[in-house]
């Protein structure tokens, strides 16, 4: 992957060229040498279009969701030289907001709309657990994982999704 990288005292930071507007990796360095590794919200949109070529954006599918957005970041501290990939961290907190759903319509099917809350934010959580139960048992688990249901400023986004982890020397 072609990063465009900047180190100021402690913080170093990973961007590729194409994303104008983050930083897709934050990288502290703390006083033992240990790494404080903060990643870029993901979205279903930008998730789907990634180095992985992966297919069409996942829209509220948090099965698919969830795994293509860790397998992303996986792949940038791989790329970026960080480590060896996901295994090699410790998640302090992962954050998830899922967008409100897009139908039913809360004015026309209240009820509808309620069961469709219910079953993403459900959904998400299932998700989450199983990636960690397959991709990374043997790490720890993080302290949070949230899942707020709101509107997103990506109109094709289902759900953004951050973390920190620490890389332990």
């Amino acid at each position: 992957m072609d990063w465009e990288i900047k180190r100021r005292g402690r913080v170093t930071y990973y961007r590729k060229k194409t994303n104008r507007v983050f930083s897709d990796l934050v990288v502290e360095e703390l006083d033992n040498g240990d790494l404080k590794i903060r990643f870029v919200g993901m979205t279903g949109a930008r998730a789907a279009t990634n180095e992985l070529d992966l297919d069409d954006t996942a829209r509220m599918d948090p099965e698919r969701e969830i795994p293509r957005t860790f397998d992303t970041w996986d792949l940038y501290v791989r790329e970026a030289g960080i480590c060896d990939g996901l295994r090699d961290l410790d998640f302090l907190e992962v954050h998830s907001f899922g967008a409100a759903p897009k139908e039913p319509s809360p004015i026309t099917d209240p009820e509808g709309y309620a069961a469709e809350k219910k079953r993403i934010r459900s959904a998400y959580s299932e998700a989450y657990a199983n990636y960690w139960e397959t991709k990374l048992p043997d790490n720890g688990l993080p302290v949070r994982f949230t899942v707020y249901l709101e509107e997103l400023p990506d109109v094709d986004a289902c759900y953004e999704l951050s973390a920190v982890a620490l890389l332990q020397r």
